[in-house]
């Protein structure tokens, strides 16, 4: 048989493989209509770019070489030590990659990763090619835990050599990724044969906070002929300091019934007792006469519903240990065990200066103010206020401390038999466990209602965010004017467990060969929320939290406060506080709620996956050139069960809701050789992620604290499945330079909407008692506002259902070009990336920018290495609106960018051993903004600093 009709072989069985898992998906499609599709690929060793990190320049050749050879779309990072990237850890180390985004914590530290616009929950992230799960919770404010994301920034780059990322799936990855997937691999023994010893030491300085913190990592590796041993260790301790502005959204106020917005609070009736400005106390008062705009214009007029200054302070600790075996008893065989251990804790306070818009008005309760009274307002065109002034205004100090604690540890135990040159069989097996505990208690002061209390309120642009000054010391605990406002003492437990056992066994050779194989996996994940509010403050201020009685009474408050420069208003004595007010024995004894602290919610999920899949590879020849193939089908069943507490009179019962699907997951990958330096892929696929782990759970929140909006969930919601396609190629201009080009379009199906209704209180059967003070005195005062009984007042439910389809269109573009005929070991790299969404709902699917680009100039000779990174990232909607009840409104998150830049030097001695570097992150100290629709209207302003991390790296 000769070399062609091979060939023509080869080709039929790749059509009829193609062909046949396209139309089996069809056929599925009933299936897949009651129970949507999965998938996610993880790249493999033939299928994705590698950049092998020796230095910038080999990094980037080793990138062009092994793009040139690959056959579905992705890259990879592969280095010796990923340390050298001015990356913190594997959420910044991928940042680098065309059509990623880092979702940033407060910190401005990288957390959670993107791909190509879908959001973290989209993306599947595996460890040594093992599904695993990190109980955390979303950085320093937490919830953004909650779904299937995994915080990135848990691990250090230190102890990992390989990063790779799918962006067109091949069958045999796990499904659940429609972005793409991340496979992150440990360092080996045998990575690097030999025996070696690497210290990293170094210190990290944040000029927002003016401290140094330690950073650094030891990894000793040995290895014989057929033996390996790897352990390492890295641990970072980091102060945090992070001053900013939040207002929890914006609102406009009531002027009675019928009024339209949000109406989160209600401007005074009568003249409120001290109100100054020639106004007569007990009389009625006519708002809108006072604040100088129509009706219409004031009854829409938007201000943020707590603006409010805020400091966050406290530390940062993280070390993680990695111990890795090999076995390679022969050429055919080779074992190896990997097993990681992780832990972090995060001890901080965040305190807020709020003046209190939201919940403000006429009520009966000790904290209820009487109501503002607007003086001389000014508004823009999109009616939000400019200036103003606000007299009898209210300010609450709230004061929450954190402590947080996260532990992970996994094993995962593998071998590869290959007993033939054309037979190889792949096997593993993987357990991990992950725990999170916070416990955080709030004590909130404000200033007495009715004292005479004015804002002077400009947000004429002058500055991020507006200007709020008031007539009295917000920084002064002897200013006679503090009582209490609430106390909340809360805890929320999380806990993930992960198992499973794969196999794979590939028949052939290069040219040609089948690859089959199962899994199994099982994902379980818990999160109870604890609260002992209630019976705290009553022990604390007494009945109604009037300061008459209680362990801490109005009139010792003043000693349990202190100035503060920091922060530039008071800030409690916590310790203090809670030895005090028996605060341990409180928390010793929280009862379990329904909802966390953070408004996410509560229960249990368990999730048990078997999957199985064919795969063809291999290599035709049309038209003289070579057509790499890559094709074949997964299949992936999956039994979910979901549990939540539900409120039943005084008790809270679990609620389990069962629920199963499969999923057909057809995929396909070209590549063809126009010329040895040309190459064109395509790619068609069909992938799938199962639904958001927090918006599956039954029964209802109620969390917020206007008491307005409850958010139920909804067990019956189907996974998201996407068809995928991919168009691309590359010209290959010699040595490291390359230019590449890819277009891709995602139709995903069963996007989630949210459905609003208005329910009556009563029918939430939630106890009034139950409530924080605040919702209660919410509920009491919109009750004697509108004389509707607390069980009668309208409340708004939020429940997610499958009604939308978004369509994603991009573009990609890469250029990596060498620049020695300037100057010998000079370079650049430049990618970017262009999107465009479209629904059926006219909702945005939420972090999609709709551009993004990255620059890096590099330099390297001499021992001397300089790398210099750019990453701008466009603006994007961060959350769907209406937000707090404002039609049209969304939140939005600016664009940004940062520019990074890393230094090394390697001194001429000690055998080239010892490496200086120093990398400075946030360069030009940009913040992280996040708009209310409008640009003069911030939600949130965080000022994260520039930092700085020097030391030196030695290898022997």
């Amino acid at each position: 048989m000769n070399i062609s009709r091979h060939n023509n072989i080869r080709a039929a069985l790749f059509a009829a493989s193609a062909f046949g898992a396209l139309g089996l998906a069809q056929a599925a499609a009933a299936q897949d209509a009651a129970a949507p599709a999965e998938t996610a690929a993880a790249p493999q060793d033939s299928e994705t770019a590698d950049i092998v990190v020796t230095g910038i320049r080999a990094s980037l050749e080793s990138a062009t070489n092994a793009k040139k050879n690959a056959v579905a779309f992705g890259d990879s990072i592969f280095a010796e030590d990923i340390g050298k990237l001015p990356a913190t850890n594997l959420a910044e180390t991928l940042n680098r990659m065309p059509g990623v985004r880092l979702t940033r914590d407060i910190s401005g530290e990288g957390t959670q990763v993107s791909i190509r616009g879908l959001g973290p929950s989209f993306s599947k992230v595996l460890l040594n090619g093992s599904q695993f799960q990190v109980a955390s919770d979303g950085g320093t404010n937490g919830g953004q835990g909650s779904n299937r994301q995994v915080d990135l920034d848990f691990f250090p780059s230190e102890l990992f050599t390989r990063l790779d990322l799918a962006k067109s799936p091949s069958p045999s990855t796990l499904e659940g990724g429609i972005a793409g997937t991340v496979n992150l691999r440990n360092a080996r023994p045998f990575d690097k044969p030999g025996t070696h010893l690497t210290v990293v030491a170094q210190g990290q300085y944040t000029d927002a906070n003016d401290k140094i913190g330690p950073r650094g990592a030891i990894v000793a590796s040995h290895t014989t002929d057929t033996f390996g041993i790897l352990v390492g260790v890295a641990g970072v301790k980091a102060k945090t300091r992070v001053k900013g502005f939040e207002t929890v959204g914006w609102t406009d106020g009531n002027l009675g019934a019928g009024d339209p917005g949000g109406n989160n609070f209600s401007w005074a009736s009568v003249v409120p007792n001290n109100a100054g400005h020639g106004l007569v106390a007990g009389q009625p008062v006519d708002v809108v006469a006072t604040s100088g705009l129509t009706r219409s214009q004031l009854s829409t007029a938007l201000l943020p519903r707590l603006g409010r200054e805020s400091l966050t302070d406290g530390t940062r600790s993280r070390i993680s240990a990695l111990a890795s075996l090999e076995w390679r008893p022969s050429d055919e065989l080779h074992f190896a065990l990997d097993g990681m251990w992780a832990k972090s804790k995060r001890d901080y306070s965040k305190v807020n200066m709020n003046w209190q818009v939201r919940n403000s008005g006429p009520g009966t309760g000790a904290q209820a103010t009487g109501g503002m009274i607007p003086i001389d307002l000014t508004v823009d065109d999109n009616n939000v206020v400019t200036s103003g002034t606000f007299a009898n205004s209210s300010f609450f100090l709230e004061a929450s401390l954190f402590d947080q604690s996260t532990t992970f540890w996994n094993v995962n135990p593998s071998l590869t038999w290959q007993p033939s040159d054309t037979v190889k069989i792949d096997a593993s097996v993987n357990y991990s466990k992950s725990h999170f505990s916070r416990e955080q208690p709030t004590f909130a002061f404000q200033t007495t209602p009715q004292s005479g209390v004015d804002v002077y309120y400009d947000n004429s642009g002058s500055g991020d965010y507006p200007s709020i000054t008031t007539n009295i010391d917000l920084n002064d605990p002897n200013n006679g004017s503090w009582q209490w406002y609430r106390q909340n003492i809360t805890m929320l437990k999380r806990k993930t467990e992960t198992k499973g056992a794969h196999i794979d066994g590939t028949f052939g050779d290069d040219l040609f060969n089948v690859k089959i194989g199962g899994a199994y996996d099982q994902a379980t994940r818990s999160i109870r929320a604890y609260d002992n509010s209630p019976a705290y403050q009553l022990s604390v201020c007494g009945a109604g939290c009037t300061g008459a009685t209680g362990t801490v009474p109005t009139s010792a408050i003043a000693q349990y406060l202190n100035s503060s420069s920091a922060a530039g208003f008071i800030v409690p004595d916590f310790d203090a506080l809670k030895n005090v007010t028996n605060y341990a024995s409180f928390l010793a004894s929280a009862p379990e709620t329904r909802g966390a602290v953070t408004g996410g919610a509560t229960g249990d999920i368990d999730e048990k996956v078997w999957g199985a899949y064919f795969e063809l590879n291999g290599v035709t020849t049309i038209a003289g050139r070579d057509l790499h193939i890559n094709a074949g089908m997964r299949y992936a069943h999956t039994d979910q069960k979901v549990t939540g507490p539900s409120q039943v009179g005084t008790a809270i019962i679990d609620i389990t809701a069962n629920k199963k699907y499969e999923n057909f997951l057809p995929a396909i990958n070209l590549t063809y050789d126009v010329t040895d330096n040309l190459k064109l892929r395509a790619s068609a696929s069909r992938t799938m992620t199962r639904p958001d782990a927090g918006l599956i759970l039954p029964g209802i929140t109620f969390s917020d604290p206007s008491a307005l909006v409850a958010n139920a969930g909804n067990p019956d919601l189907k996974p998201y499945t996407s068809d995928n396609y991919d168009l691309g190629g590359e010209f290959y201009t010699g040595g490291i330079g390359y230019v590449g080009l890819s277009f891709f379009m995602k139709n995903v199906q069963g996007f989630t909407v949210t459905r609003q209704e208005q329910v009556a209180f009563g029918s939430l059967n939630i106890p009034f008692d139950s409530l924080i003070s605040t919702q209660q005195d919410a509920l009491r005062n919109r009750a004697a506002l509108t004389g509707t009984a607390i069980d009668a007042l309208p409340i708004t439910v939020s429940r997610p259902v499958n009604l939308s389809d978004l369509k994603i269109k991009g573009i990609e573009a890469t250029w990596v070009q060498p620049l020695d005929f300037l100057v010998k070991g000079l370079g650049f790299s430049a990618n970017g990336t262009r999107l465009k969404q479209s629904s059926s709902s006219g909702l945005f699917a939420e972090g999609i920018p709709k551009y993004g680009y990255n620059l890096q100039g590099f330099y390297e000779d001499h021992g001397l290495s300089v790398s210099v990174n750019y990453v701008w990232t466009g603006k994007s909607v961060a959350g769907n609106g209406p937000q707090n009840g404002i039609t049209g409104a969304d939140l939005i998150a600016e664009a940004r960018g940062q520019l990074d830049t890393s230094i090394g030097y390697q001194l001429p001695f000690f055998n080239k051993a010892l490496r200086l570097t120093v990398d400075v992150l946030n360069i030009t100290d940009e913040p992280l903004v996040t708009n209310f629709e409008y640009k003069n209207a911030p939600y949130s302003v965080y000022y994260p600093g520039r930092t700085v991390l020097a030391g030196i790296r030695a290898s022997f």
